[in-house]
């Protein structure tokens, strides 16, 4: 498989899964996959594929989500010329590309009615016949389908052909997500972390803090590894010092006190006074004639963090709490300031 698709992990539920995978790999059967958003569902149809009698063949893959409802089925079966408009020259449809090998069909939930009612004819016969055309071309394909949705509860409300998920259900892949894969989240962290940090050109992999790596395990992960993958990259390449571990996770890369509350929202101006469960300790700047701006202001800014990290017992996640700041801007400040030094003395 390619460099850049890659299957790691080192878990009960994910070696399990792999194992199933193999295993249906070899049978010339349709596959349904189903996880949620960023379990590598594409990873297990290239699987399916590679290690099956039609490796050599061709893999096609389609997003049934990604094109509108009137092109799909001209995508899946294809078209003659002058079927409809636009159509200049014939076509030949997915299923036509995939002969002799593999068709991966993503997002399976969102085909229209009419599409699935040719897609269970061109599963059931071999078959499918182009837009336009009265001639019935033969394929031998196998299908891999994937989808987040729960495709029973699709049937039991009318959304999607109980035939259709019959025929391709003849084994079912549920992927575990990346909360439930004990232990795989170190592991696939150090892995993106030292791709990420060969790509940047450093000199050797730093690895996470303790405070870091305890933060990447201890997260949900809702978009499991596409999530994890984004975020452990982002972490190394805002990292400026190679030298030493990784110690800024940013799980949410749209935090920020300035970002906008919706299109065409005017900005609130409003008096907020401090919480009251934590208070911090404000010291007027000095009335002195100011010669030199950033120098002052540097100088305030770090007396603001000194106080607030006092005042808070030195826990970092109420002082970021107190200066209405996210954890990750607070380490950024107190880096900036040399501060994390004397915060790590204080505990």
């Amino acid at each position: 498989m390619d460099r850049e698709n890659q299957s790691i992990g080192q878990s009960t539920a994910f070696l399990d899964t792999i194992e199933r995978v193999s295993r249906a790999a070899a049978l010339n059967r349709p596959v349904l996959v189903i996880g949620e958003r960023g379990t590598g569902k594409e990873l297990v149809a290239e699987r399916l594929h590679r290690l099956s009698a039609r490796w050599s063949g061709p893999l096609v893959v389609m997003n049934c989500a990604a094109l509108p409802e009137t092109l799909i089925e001209a995508e899946l079966f294809g078209h003659e010329a002058g079927a409809f408009t636009g159509a200049s020259r014939a076509r030949p449809g997915r299923f036509e590309e995939a002969d002799g090998g593999t068709l991966f069909l993503d997002e399976l939930g969102t085909l229209s009615s009419g599409a699935q009612e040719r897609l269970l004819r061109a599963i059931e016969y071999g078959e499918v016949t182009r837009i336009g055309s009265n001639r019935q071309i033969r394929v031998d394909v196998r299908i891999v389908a994937a989808t987040n949705e729960n495709l029973p509860q699709m049937v039991d409300r009318g959304r999607f052909r109980a035939d259709l998920l019959d025929r391709l259900s003849f084994e079912v892949l549920t992927l575990p997500p990346l909360r439930a894969r004990d232990g795989d989240v170190p592991v696939l962290a150090d892995y993106f972390g030292r791709r990420m940090a060969s790509e940047l050109g450093w000199p050797h992999w730093p690895g996470f803090s303790a405070d870091a790596a305890e933060a990447l395990r201890h997260y949900s992960w809702p978009g499991n590894v596409r999530e994890l993958r984004n975020v452990v990259e982002r972490a190394v390449y805002r990292w400026d010092d190679p030298e030493t571990a990784i110690g800024d996770i940013d799980f949410d890369p749209f935090a920020s006190p300035w970002q906008p509350v919706g299109e065409g929202a005017r900005p609130k101006v409003e008096a907020r006074a401090p919480e009251a469960d934590l208070p911090v300790t404000i010291v007027m700047p000095p009335a002195e004639p100011c010669t030199d701006f950033r120098a002052a202001t540097a100088a305030y800014e770090r007396q603001l963090l000194e106080n607030a990290l006092r005042d808070c017992r030195y826990n970092q996640r109420m002082t970021a709490k107190a200066l209405a700041l996210t954890y990750d801007q607070l380490r950024h400040a107190l880096r900036r300031h040399e501060l994390l030094q004397v915060e790590q003395k204080a505990e």
